[in-house]
């Protein structure tokens, strides 16, 4: 009965998830002075996935990490966590740490969302961490396009002013390419030729 449950659970936090997911990238969308919904549009059927990931107590926090530090390859994510510190996000070359606020999300934008966006958003370098005391629990869901749908700079957002930042190129050529990278971000691999 325990798994129906937790069955129940997971598709309805999902399913709320998805609705959050979309209306962020309406207002997304409307702060760039696009179309309600042209992002919505650019991203073909859509994907999703979620994680459920258990930081146990370590006994030498400094030699190890939760999560090593990396840019999110997806659109948005939306982070819940408990009330353990653990997330840090890489500013000016110096790691800090995001103290968790209770009955919040973080939304982390993801390299598709800084490419859409020409460069006026930007996906961040972060990192899960460990402690010696206390476990943590933090659940991400990943927003993403089909792996078909084409990804490029709005349209609107490019001008003699603003050229393209990127070239145009699949979700599958991307998501690939960041996987087969050693690096945090592979942004670079599609930059636009003339930039």
């Amino acid at each position: 009965m325990y798994f129906v449950t937790v069955r129940k659970d997971a598709a309805e936090y999902c399913s709320n998830a998805r609705a959050l997911a979309l209306r962020l990238l309406e207002a997304i969308s409307e702060s760039l002075g696009l179309e309600r919904n042209y992002i919505n549009k650019q991203l073909g059927r859509h994907g999703q996935h979620m994680a459920i990931n258990y930081y146990p107590p370590c006994p030498e926090p400094d030699l190890t990490y939760g999560l090593p530090g990396h840019t999110d390859v997806n659109l948005i994510t939306i982070l819940l966590q408990d009330n353990v510190p653990g997330l840090q996000v890489l500013r000016n070359g110096k790691w800090m740490a995001i103290d968790p606020i209770p009955n919040t999300f973080i939304v982390n934008i993801g390299d598709q969302m800084q490419v859409l966006s020409n460069n006026r958003y930007k996906s961040v370098i972060h990192r899960a961490v460990v402690n010696c005391n206390r476990q943590r629990i933090s659940i991400p869901t990943f927003y993403c396009p089909s792996p078909e749908a084409v990804i490029g700079p709005a349209p609107l957002l490019v001008d003699n002013d603003h050229p393209a930042v990127y070239r145009n190129f699949t979700y599958q050529e991307y998501f690939e390419k960041f996987w087969n990278s050693a690096t945090q971000s592979c942004l670079d691999v599609f930059l636009n030729s003339s930039h």
